[in-house]
């Protein structure tokens, strides 16, 4: 198919920015909703973000205003740094999910984008093949948060 996009891969910073935009704008929805006594929307990104900007006005005067400043600007500088990112982008390194695994895991969004970059990969030797990679990331998730199975 001429035009298509290849859909080989799954880029893992981008699966990040989307968890960090919803987490912190559904944050903020809930802390407006509580304050205001009206319902929070639902947890989608464009509800959530109408939601926000109807009650700006009220949210600038609160004495958090200055994080929520803060928290959205970060956002920004993530979405951009996903959408168009620089030459040198971050790897993303994590302890590995492995249980008594002393290994780290490694992708930069260049190398899961390449051709042939069909797999993630531990420095112990534990390995992920692209099939694996959203359970991979909800097992990433689980130890970001402390959580065990």
């Amino acid at each position: 198919m001429s035009g298509s996009r290849n859909r080989d891969y799954l880029n893992i910073s981008v699966l990040d920015v989307r968890h960090n935009l919803l987490a912190t704008l559904e944050s903020w929805s809930e802390l407006v909703a509580e304050q205001l006594g009206v319902t929070a929307p639902a947890r989608s990104v464009p509800q959530l973000a109408r939601f926000l900007t109807r009650h700006l006005e009220w949210l600038a005067g609160q004495p958090p205003a200055a994080d929520f400043v803060d928290e959205v600007d970060s956002l920004v500088a993530e979405l951009r740094g996903t959408i168009d990112p620089d030459p040198g982008s971050r790897t993303l390194i994590r302890r590995c999910v492995v249980d008594d695994c002393g290994g780290t895991i490694s992708a930069s969004p260049k190398d899961a984008g390449k051709p042939g970059s069909r797999s993630i990969e531990c420095s112990a030797g534990h390995s992920w093949e692209m099939h694996e990679w959203l359970t991979l990331r909800r097992l990433m998730e689980r130890q970001r948060k402390g959580v065990t199975v």
